[in-house]
């Protein structure tokens, strides 16, 4: 279990693609990530001219429960460089596939929304930043178009929103359309805090590339930072001991919780309640200090190293139930307050259906009757005592309760591991011999599934890292629960998924 057992691997052709992705998909096989490669002779190791992309696949089960995964690669000359879209098969595909032409410049054939995704109109015409030949400092231009499909008809207007907002708040521009207070339609526009991410990781080492995964969205530091050194150990061939993967496990834990409690504060908050969230900023303040003095850093940075993970000092399980359980106690009150139930209940609602067909992840997904988490489907540690929390109907309240309750899942957890911390010897982290590779890491982080795809060189050092945090697939379920919501209602219906920029914008 300290490691994703081998990929089943398929290299298809361009005509052959979507029948292979196809089946996977039939089997129940979750598209995690698409990695695009280019790949330059002499540059890395490369020996063809062309570009590769690696759509990696996820299952639950497998022989001891660990969870099994396929890669399908697809090569293309650069001379031909064009594949064909499966957006038809999965939504998720869809948005990859811009994603991949806005950074790589890599023609996709026939895909129904053939619009930029991460680069605005403002960047060059022509220029994609992941290319090995890219200006690191292109001329932007200060006047460009903001498309948005419009909606004609009697009484529909538009609401723009953002992209900068009131207090602090990371940027993005939502457009409502309306009819009255009602909304229509939402679109988003994101990647205002596109910083070049995936570009960053090139070259850098193992231990460099940890510090800056540990950045991809602040308060997921354990998250993208153990996905990520999990796929160098997957790559590196580094066994991971008991103690390191027990500590690990802890601080994902200590993660979720400090992020739940503050959530379920600010999602009252919105709804005029803030006595809730000064309480809950307070235990959420508990849990902060607890995390300065268990790895140095508010924000659990530190704590997870590449071939294993430390503490400065041991956990203390009975601070953090006590935390717990005074957080679920302002969530319950909270919820019996006739003015917040009003606001929470049937508001918002995300179907199943639609949770599914967006591949929508973590909290957000069970709240719609999805029971998918990481931690039963690809664990990297026995978790006696996990319970996973789902809730049925998709809406503000149903995102809130599964925080809320999912606050003592993580509160056992953190005492079943302090335990058994207790009694593993200490340990020094695994010594590597630096190869080249390729490894995934597969993570719940509190949001929910994160996924990071590296290759090394033959030294060790990043050719590629591909991070895929959970809000790049939940964003755009926020448009579809926002239906037949009121706009002065999308502050809380926003926050009640709480996806973040940063991790989505990369």
């Amino acid at each position: 279990m300290a490691r994703l057992h081998a990929p089943l691997t398929f290299a298809p052709t361009r005509d052959e693609v979507a029948g292979v992705v196809g089946r996977l998909l039939d089997d129940g096989w979750r598209l995690a990530i698409v990695a695009a490669h280019e790949d330059v002779p002499g540059r890395r190791g490369a020996t063809v001219d062309g570009f590769r992309l690696v759509y990696a696949f996820l299952r639950p089960g497998g022989p001891d429960g660990a969870g099994e995964r396929a890669e399908v690669t697809l090569a293309l000359p650069r001379a031909d460089a064009w594949y064909p879209s499966l957006a038809s098969l999965s939504f998720t595909c869809e948005r990859f596939e811009r994603e991949v032409r806005d950074l790589f410049g890599i023609p996709v054939r026939d895909h129904p929304q053939p619009y930029r995704l991460t680069r605005h109109h403002n960047w060059p015409t022509g220029y994609h930043p992941m290319l090995a030949d890219a200006d690191p400092a292109p001329v932007f231009d200060a006047n460009y178009p903001f498309p948005f499909v419009e909606i004609e008809g009697d009484g529909v207007y538009e609401i723009p929103v953002g992209p900068i907002h009131a207090g602090l708040i990371e940027p993005g521009h939502f457009r409502f359309t309306v009819v009255g207070e009602s909304i229509l339609q939402m679109r988003s526009r994101l990647w205002f805090m596109h910083r070049g991410m995936e570009k960053l990781f090139e070259g850098r080492t193992p231990q460099d590339g940890l510090a800056l995964a540990e950045r991809i969205s602040g308060d997921t530091a354990v998250g993208h930072g153990l996905a990520f050194v999990m796929a160098v150990e997957d790559a590196a061939g580094i066994v991971v001991d008991e103690r390191a993967r027990v500590i690990r496990a802890l601080l994902l834990e200590l993660e979720r919780l400090y992020n739940h409690v503050g959530d379920l504060g600010a999602i009252v908050n919105d709804v005029g309640y803030g006595i809730a969230k000064s309480h809950c900023d307070a235990l959420k303040e508990d849990l902060l200090r607890h995390n300065k003095r268990l790895t140095g850093h508010r924000l659990l940075r530190g704590g997870v190293l590449l071939g294993g993970a430390r503490l400065l000092a041991a956990p203390e399980a009975s601070l953090v139930a006590d935390v717990a359980a005074r957080a679920d106690e302002v969530a319950r009150v909270a919820l019996e307050h006739p003015i917040v139930a009003n606001r929470v209940v049937d508001q918002a609602i995300l179907k199943r259906s639609s949770a599914e067909e967006f591949g929508a992840l973590g909290f957000v997904a069970r709240a719609s009757g999805v029971a998918t988490d990481a931690r039963a489907e690809h664990p990297f540690v026995d978790l006696d005592s996990f319970e996973l929390i789902t809730e049925p109907v998709g809406d503000v309240r149903a995102r809130f309760e599964v925080r809320r309750r999912e606050l003592a899942v993580s509160a056992r957890l953190v005492a079943e591991l302090a335990v058994r911390l207790a009694s593993e010897p200490e340990t020094e982290p695994a010594v590597w011999t630096p190869q080249p590779g390729a490894g995934l890491g597969v993570v719940e982080g509190w949001r929910g599934t994160i996924v990071h795809r590296v290759e090394l060189d033959a030294d060790g050092t990043l050719a590629r890292c591909k991070p895929v945090d959970p809000s790049f697939f939940n964003w755009p379920a926020i448009g579809a629960a926002l239906a037949d919501t009121i706009v002065p209602d999308f502050p809380l219906c926003n926050k009640s998924f709480n996806a973040s920029y940063a991790g989505n914008d990369l």
